[in-house]
């Protein structure tokens, strides 16, 4: 079967990595994918916004099976068009997507639901929210309704960075058209967790994977503004059996009854964004796609075969996937992202050292590409994600932190947090 993966970064890059392992697999096709997936597929040179010509491309290719990565084409009903052309797709459509794409949708679904989640206002002008702001002593949690790379939500002590964050997100349309909904929301106390599952509402199945955490903040300590991600790590001592069980029941199962009963064909990832709080687990957010970058440390754990995994998936017959195996060894994932990121960062960058990946580590590239000599050089904020299994949490630290510090994937102005998973202890 050849297989279109949508998307260009480190989580493309892992999936197409896990879906080779897999028997039955033919030629992977990344649109628009980077260096890395050029390693082990084809790349076409297509916007992952341009969900006309995606169409095309698959029109073209015929895959037997398409996986969307990131939230943008979902959003934009691209696996609707693909499903409306007969391709089988991993993804949910636009519908579906909204439970990513506006943070409103998606609190009023859970409101609906009986889904435990944080209080919040919604606002549309700057002169509604600013005297609610002065109205409490905070912390401040400010989020753009709409899609903003994961770096449109402010948490905050301090009022002025909170008026600061509505007045440019508002007035000076920082993110565009997303942040014409400004929410207000409750402040959560407690450790965050990503648990995403497999969702089929056309068979009535849920299946959660293996918990991971990541780290949103660019600065050691969860200091400075947020990113896309700086590191991950699966599985969690945060999620035992009885939290596991708890989420399933009290949001995971809602989720998938609430969305059969609001009639969406939703076959894709639901994520959900944990906020493990002294009155049990409560959503910060949900996500419609793979998440990244706990992609990149839960697949390479994953024993089970992805293709017939997402196979079912998308044909509506996950109720016909076994219980799913796991490798025991957890998984440390770090990103090595341009400097100044996630603020203005230079492109262009020659990288060296991935002719010397140690055993035991993969590299998964997220912002690269091939210049015109043929040289790996970084084109993106977060450049790639290095990833160690072992046993233990400090022999995967050590390995993942020694790989770097040996001159693997390796590039001018580099930045990273170092301390990935060392709340795990041992």
């Amino acid at each position: 079967m050849d297989i279109l993966i949508i998307g260009s970064g480190g989580r493309e890059h892992a999936i197409g990595w896990k879906l080779c392992q897999a028997e039955g697999v033919g030629k992977l096709v990344f649109a628009p994918g980077n260096a890395g997936t050029a390693g082990i597929g084809e790349n076409v040179a297509v916007s992952v916004e341009d969900v006309a010509e995606l169409v095309r491309v698959a029109q073209t290719l015929r895959p037997g099976l398409v996986v969307v990565g990131p939230e943008v084409p979902l959003a934009l009903g691209l696996a609707d068009q693909l499903r409306a052309e007969g391709f089988l797709v991993m993804g949910p459509g636009a519908e579906g997507a909204q439970i990513e794409a506006s943070k409103a949708w998606a609190k009023e679904f859970m409101a609906r639901h009986q889904i435990p989640t944080a209080a919040q206002q919604t606002f549309t002008s700057l002169e509604q929210v600013l005297p609610y702001l002065q109205s409490y002593a905070g912390p401040y949690v400010l989020k753009a309704d709409g899609l903003a790379a994961g770096k449109g939500v402010l948490v905050t002590t301090e009022l002025e960075e909170a008026i600061n964050f509505a007045r440019s997100v508002m007035d000076e349309k920082i993110f565009g058209e997303s942040g014409a909904r400004l929410l207000v929301e409750e402040f959560m106390q407690g450790p965050e967790v990503s648990l995403l599952a497999l969702c089929d509402t056309v068979s009535g199945t849920i299946i959660p994977l293996e918990p991971a955490c990541d780290y949103k903040r660019v600065g050691e300590g969860d200091t400075g503004p947020n990113t896309g991600g700086m590191g991950a790590y699966s599985p969690t001592k945060l999620m035992p059996p009885e939290m596991r069980a708890r989420v399933m029941a009290e949001i995971l199962l809602p989720a998938l009854r609430g969305l059969q009963a609001e009639g969406i064909d939703y076959r894709g990832i639901l994520y959900a964004g944990l906020m493990l709080t002294e009155s049990g687990p409560r959503v910060v957010e949900f996500n419609c796609r793979f998440g990244d970058p706990e992609t990149q440390v839960i697949l390479p754990r994953l024993k089970s075969d992805l293709l017939e995994i997402l196979t079912k998936l998308a044909e509506g017959r996950l109720n016909e996937v076994a219980t799913l195996e796991w490798d025991e060894r957890v998984a440390v994932g770090v990103v090595l992202a341009a400097g100044g990121y996630p603020g203005p960062y230079q492109k262009g960058l020659v990288v060296t050292g991935l002719d010397k990946v140690p055993e035991g580590v993969v590299v998964f590239h997220a912002g690269t590409t091939l210049d015109k000599e043929g040289r790996i050089i970084t084109n993106g904020g977060r450049v790639f994600n290095v990833i160690s299994m072992d046993y233990t949490f400090a022999l995967a630290r050590q390995r993942v932190y020694n790989t770097i510090s040996g001159g693997v994937a390796a590039f001018d102005n580099a930045i990273l947090r170092r301390d990935i998973a060392a709340r795990e202890g041992m």
